[in-house]
């Protein structure tokens, strides 16, 4: 062992002895605090590991002001200057994609530009990490599983190693549903390409660890699967589930909710059908926050099923505290969208009180299990529909039943849902790729063959 690994250990095991903490090179180009979905989840991701850990963010510097201002529990905020890239990226996404996340385009379009982040990094930091200031990388964003890493192949010989995830991605296309034929891109198509792309194989290949985010993305990954780990992609605040300790008063009628952009794949239309008997009995009441495109037509399905009185949209999108006030009083969250990676609104549906009715398939189906909600086979629309009306009228009709259903779901969410268990579950991954505690036995809740198909999913015991 050369003297520059020499260091590198001793610098590890002086670490390891001052309170078991380890520093964490987190590489996260565009978390933020002030923005949702992927750019929050990463940033209280990386929070709740700097609680616990040394963690020095790495983050781009359109990113800066926002995490700075957050003041984080980090060591250290390194900010990533690319300012020519970062002007042309930022013009596409205004002009171009419009602040559409969703978008396959956008996911192709950031590879260089991720690539260029990663690389800067590496020459920015180079000397520190081989002067032994950090333990291991953590790379959090990009969460597509499609775009790689240099950073794996840079440190395929140390002096550290370089962990990735959570990586989600991949989810298929069912077919024989209207909604995603109607969004599906063309794009998609074009996925598998990935693979041939520079550092693709490299970043799995050399990685200590693989963090999947769903079942169908450790299939995905099953040729490394003695170093792919589940753990879900979102999580939920301890202070959220604390303040959840109660929930109003339930009235006469189930109060049902939908939370979720108005986009076809998320299926608010079949949402409306199920509940369209109970709301005409007067049995129910159906809230339905978000915006998008499809909100006139979903408008047209309640005035064609003469449920108009029983519901109400948001029109448009609402702040996300008057989203989690609305989860608080709701009974039934109804979301069976039909491609979702990482369902957010479901963590924080169960931390509130609301039992969530999803499709298994994608994020909700790998979280919600029958102690604490209902997921319902991913088959036709209409036995979907059919499969819904089910559940919502015995919900309806049996008090006793959603109450418990809401109170093991809230103590599911507390004890392992929240950010802080996701911060601990990451660290037994980081200490075994460090040779410091044994393997975690993180199995993902179903085991899937890699090609999607009804007979090609085999069913095991849920672990999440």
């Amino acid at each position: 062992m050369n003297s520059l690994s020499n260091t590198v250990v001793q610098e590890r095991s002086s670490s390891w002895q001052q309170g078991n903490r380890l520093r964490i090179l987190v590489l996260a180009p565009f978390c933020d605090p002030n923005m949702v979905s992927v750019p929050f989840v990463t940033y209280c991701h990386a929070a709740a590991l700097g609680k616990i850990h040394d963690v020095t963010l790495v983050v781009g510097s359109p990113s800066e002001g926002n995490v700075r201002g957050a003041n984080g529990p980090f060591r250290t905020i390194e900010v990533v200057r690319m300012p020519r890239l970062e002007r042309i990226y930022d013009w596409f996404l205004r002009k171009v994609f419009k602040y559409n996340f969703d978008n396959q385009k956008l996911t192709a379009f950031s590879y260089p530009f991720s690539l260029a982040f990663e690389w800067s990094a590496w020459r920015q930091l180079k000397g520190r990490i081989h002067r032994g200031e950090f333990d291991v990388v953590l790379r959090v964003l990009p969460m597509s599983a499609v775009v790689p890493s240099p950073f794996a192949y840079l440190l395929r010989k140390g002096p550290i190693p370089f962990v990735i995830g959570p990586i989600n991605g991949g989810l298929p296309w069912p077919s024989g549903f209207s909604q995603l034929e109607h969004q599906k891109e063309w794009i998609s198509g074009l996925r598998s390409l990935y693979r041939y792309m520079p550092f693709a194989r490299s970043t799995y290949r050399d990685a200590a660890a693989i963090i999947a985010a769903s079942s169908q993305t450790c299939a995905e990954f099953a040729t490394y699967r003695d170093k792919v780990f589940f753990i879900p992609e979102n999580g939920v605040s301890q202070s959220l589930c604390a303040d959840a300790a109660g929930n109003p008063k339930r009235d006469d009628r189930l109060n049902l909710i939908f939370v979720g952009g108005l986009v076809p794949r998320k299926a608010c239309d079949l949402a409306i059908r199920a509940a369209a008997p109970l709301l005409k009995a007067g049995l129910a009441r159906f809230s339905v926050f978000g915006g998008g495109p499809e909100q006139a037509r979903l408008e047209e399905l309640v005035r064609s099923l003469e449920i108009s009185d029983s519901v109400s949209f948001s029109n448009g999108w609402v702040s996300h505290a008057e989203v989690l006030e609305h989860l608080r009083s709701a009974d039934v969250l109804v979301f069976p969208s039909l491609r979702d990676f990482g369902g957010g609104v479901v963590f924080e549906a169960l931390a509130l009180g609301a039992v969530p009715l999803v499709v298994d398939f994608g994020g909700p189906g790998d979280i919600v299990h029958p102690d604490v909600g209902y997921k319902v086979a991913l088959t036709s629309e209409n036995d979907i529909v059919a499969q819904m009306q089910t559940i919502l009228t015995e919900l309806a009709h049996n008090g006793e039943l959603l109450d418990r259903l809401r109170r093991k779901g809230k103590i599911y969410a507390r004890e392992t849902l929240t950010w802080d268990a996701k911060a601990q579950a990451v660290t037994r991954i980081l200490n075994w790729t460090l040779q410091r505690g044994p393997k975690p036995d993180f199995q993902p809740p179903k085991i899937l063959a890699r090609e999607f198909g009804s007979s090609s999913q085999k069913q095991c015991q849920t672990t999440a």
